[in-house]
């Protein structure tokens, strides 16, 4: 960790000495990185053609656990605002507090979670960390809207009225696929709502939506796929006759797969968690991936 630290700085005095700009003050677009795609996504539909987006960790991985790369380095020295997630999530290496503290960012860093309230993990000696898949219900992803445009204001008050013009009609299609799930969801009889994934990152998700939230391990970290945690999740497959699994588009199938093997219970679908999917692909926007886990979760689990 500490020679990446050490190689990073030397990359930003590298690039300093060469005249590279670290500052967006004199460019009347904003820059503005995120820690994940779904973030990047909520500030795009925000910003529009005010802002240049950057999202940190790629389409596809795991922001729990990312490795920087050295353009993010200069991507976040670059910027004028970065937003990240918090709770719990960008925190599985230190990586993105070492980001903050190399380009000193941190006065200008926001967690979107701000106006969220969490839920907690259940595991033993963890209860008092956040669980962060808070955007999964939808009635929190207009909180993170609301943070995010707020502080893009904040940072460029001449475009106060599109920012807020924006927000409303991003916030009204939020509102709509929100009423799309409840009506989707009451088609599933209420025994039958048990959605099971290999990371318990549907929790707000379940308590939005009625669901019981089953998984076999609790959070992504070095430690998954236990012995202890596999036969606990095919017990709750077996005793309450689950007629469906669900593994997530950001971890390996291969676990979920092995609880298939055991169960005799089909995979449906991949959904979503913690990343969008590539662009042009079904899921590559926050609604669109939403509207995706809803339809796939009504397939899975409706007899």
């Amino acid at each position: 960790m500490m020679l990446g630290l050490i190689a990073t700085m030397i990359l930003l005095l590298t690039a300093c000495s060469n005249g590279e700009q670290t500052s967006s003050t004199d460019d009347k677009t904003i820059k503005i990185v995120a820690t994940y795609s779904i973030i990047a996504d909520m500030v795009k539909n925000i910003t529009g053609d005010k802002a240049e987006v950057y999202s940190l960790v790629p389409i596809g991985t795991d922001p729990h656990m990312y490795d920087p790369l050295p353009d993010d380095t200069k991507k976040v020295s670059n910027a004028d605002l970065v937003f990240y997630n918090g709770f719990n999530l960008e925190t599985g290496k230190g990586w993105f507090q070492d980001l903050l503290e190399v380009t000193d960012k941190s006065a200008v860093a926001f967690p979107v979670t701000e106006e969220v309230t969490p839920i907690y993990l259940s595991e033993k000696g963890k209860e008092s960390q956040e669980d962060p898949h808070a955007w999964l219900d939808i009635q929190n992803a207009i909180k993170y809207v609301d943070v995010i445009t707020k502080q893009v204001i904040q940072a460029d008050p001449d475009n106060e009225e599109y920012y807020l013009q924006n927000k409303t009609e991003y916030v009204a299609e939020l509102k709509e696929i929100d009423q799309y799930a409840r009506t989707q969801i009451a088609k599933i009889p209420e025994d039958k709502r048990i959605l099971v994934t290999s990371e318990g990152a549907f929790k707000y998700f379940a308590k939005a939506y009625g669901f019981e939230s089953a998984f076999i391990w609790e959070i992504n970290t070095d430690s998954q796929g236990t012995p202890e945690q596999m036969n606990r999740i095919v017990d709750i497959i077996n005793t309450n006759k689950v007629p469906a699994l669900f593994v997530e588009t950001s971890v390996n199938p291969k676990t979920m797969e092995t609880v298939s093997k055991e169960t005799n219970v089909p995979i449906h679908s991949k959904i979503f968690t913690d990343s969008l999917a590539k662009q042009g692909e079904p899921g590559d926007t926050y609604i669109s991936m939403i509207k995706w886990n809803i339809d796939k979760v009504i397939e899975g689990l409706t007899p």
